[in-house]
């Protein structure tokens, strides 16, 4: 007998909880489930070709969470899913919202993509600060389930909602197979004649990419032929290039922009640099350490902790401090490590094991 599920995003560009969200779909009919794959807009969908042609994609043709309701509402009630796993938080509270106001049967899953007190305090704004946060504060909780990339993300989680402490789980992200695929193969890669250091993410607030910037200045001087290459857009672009020309290494800050392959930027870098205030789990070390290339992080929450195995796949830094930072990427730079190992740590989040782990979670379900 086919399986079922329905899977909800916001959309499909270039983040990495519509990464995994595709990984996951894929991944779930390659192990002859039916799954309905919803999209509130597929406006600038980076990912749209990674997904399957035998999945059921359906764009939803709304900008906003908060004028899905609707739409969520006639696929329900013509469809009858007995359950939708839920890939962003505002888009629970909108279906937890019209579960108690329509009392249909669906169990509503969400997977938890951020460290939720953080995400809560970063809300901003009359709409924002007050009304999604009073919402959130009702509401949320009252999702069947959680899923949350990571231990330490779920202990953050029942901090902020204990209602959910018997309604909570531990599933990591997969790891693109993509990736996978390119880390089997045997590559010969220049990584001294150019050599850089890689920051990958939105350019927004969370990301901190500024410190990032400011670490590399304080090792520019001693690492001359040394370069920073920041992949990603955002509203703080011009802020970010305003930055490094102010620190003086405008001429070796790379802003690559949005990178649909970013591959090759990962095999090429000496490391991968995240300086994020917070994170949910970031994709972007795990990508790393799957092609070999080690990672050096700030102990954030949440996710890095669980991440880098020091001085084999990285390093992990105090966060937000800037000196300890630099001072850490000065030493990636003179480590010798052993690419086997580093893929070795990855094989943590191999993509078959996990999206059996979810395969099983929704059997149960």
């Amino acid at each position: 007998m086919t399986i079922k599920s329905t899977f909800l995003i916001d959309s499909l560009g270039g983040g990495g909880a519509e990464a995994v969200c595709v990984t996951l779909a894929n991944g779930l009919v390659e192990r002859g489930w039916q799954v309905d794959l919803l999209v509130l807009s597929l406006r600038d969908a980076a990912y749209l070709d990674r997904v399957r042609a035998d999945l059921n994609l359906l764009d939803f043709k709304v900008e906003q969470p908060r004028l899905s309701g609707l739409k969520m509402l006639n696929f329900i009630f013509k469809a009858r899913p007995k359950m939708i796993v839920v890939f962003s938080p505002d888009l629970a509270v909108v279906l937890m919202i019209l579960k108690t106001l329509f009392r249909f049967k669906t169990k509503i899953i969400v997977r938890n993509i951020n460290t939720m007190s953080r995400v809560l305090k970063s809300k901003k704004g009359f709409y924002q600060a007050v009304i999604v946060k009073n919402l959130f504060k009702v509401f949320f909780h009252k999702a069947d389930h959680i899923i949350n990339q990571c231990a330490e993300m779920e202990e953050d989680l029942l901090k902020v909602y204990p209602q959910l402490t018997s309604r909570s789980s531990v599933i990591y992200n997969p790891v693109n197979p993509g990736f996978e695929l390119i880390a089997k193969e045997e590559r010969c890669v220049d990584k001294e004649s150019r050599p850089y250091l890689l920051c990958v993410g939105r350019l927004d607030e969370q990301k901190a990419f500024h410190l990032a910037i400011q670490a590399f200045q304080i090792i520019a001087d001693r690492q001359p032929g040394l370069r920073l290459k920041i992949l990603g857009q955002g509203v703080l672009e011009s802020t970010l290039k305003a930055e490094a020309k102010k620190l003086g290494v405008a001429d070796r800050v790379d802003f690559e922009g949005f990178q649909k392959d970013v591959a090759p930027f990962y095999l090429g870098a000496k490391a991968t640099v995240l300086s994020s205030l917070y994170e949910g789990f970031p994709n972007v070390l795990i990508e790393s350490i799957t092609l070999g290339t080690p990672i050096v992080a700030f102990d954030c929450p949440s996710g890095p902790r669980e991440s880098i195995i020091e001085g084999v796949n990285g390093f992990l830094v105090e966060s937000q401090n800037v000196k300890a930072l630099a001072a850490a990427l000065e030493k990636v730079l003179i480590t010798s490590f052993s690419e086997r190992q580093i893929k070795e740590t990855a094989k943590r989040f191999n993509s078959e094991a996990m999206i059996d782990q979810y395969s099983a979670f929704l059997r149960a379900f």
